[in-house]
């Protein structure tokens, strides 16, 4: 078997929704997203947290770390796809209407 398969890498999401109502609920929250950055998430969006993993084996260790720092509310889902899958994903950004920049000033040079 490939040691580096697209099927046997794997990669963690972990998708959730925190409340942030109180001051309480806040730093709840902010701790949850700072244990995920220290466990090697990083933000694919605002509430969805994504890590490499090169194994099922090792997914499954990082899965325990965020179950140990599960906030008491919320809603938190966990989801592993292969790197296969985790490529095929289609990503779309929308782009913020600008107002067109001020024409600059021509310099001439002779």
């Amino acid at each position: 078997m490939d040691r580096f398969s697209e099927y046997r890498i794997m990669w963690v999401l972990v998708f959730f929704d925190l409340p942030t109502e109180t001051k309480k609920d806040k730093k709840e929250y902010a701790l949850f997203r700072k244990n995920l950055q220290r466990d090697g998430f990083t933000m694919f969006q605002m509430s969805i947290y994504v890590r490499h993993c090169a194994s099922m084996e090792n997914a499954e260790v990082h899965i325990k770390r965020v179950k140990a720092f599960l906030p008491k509310f919320g809603h938190v889902a966990i989801m592993c796809i292969t790197d296969k899958q985790f490529g095929n994903i289609s990503v779309f950004y929308g782009t913020k209407p600008m107002a067109p920049n001020a024409p600059g000033q021509q310099l001439e040079l002779f």
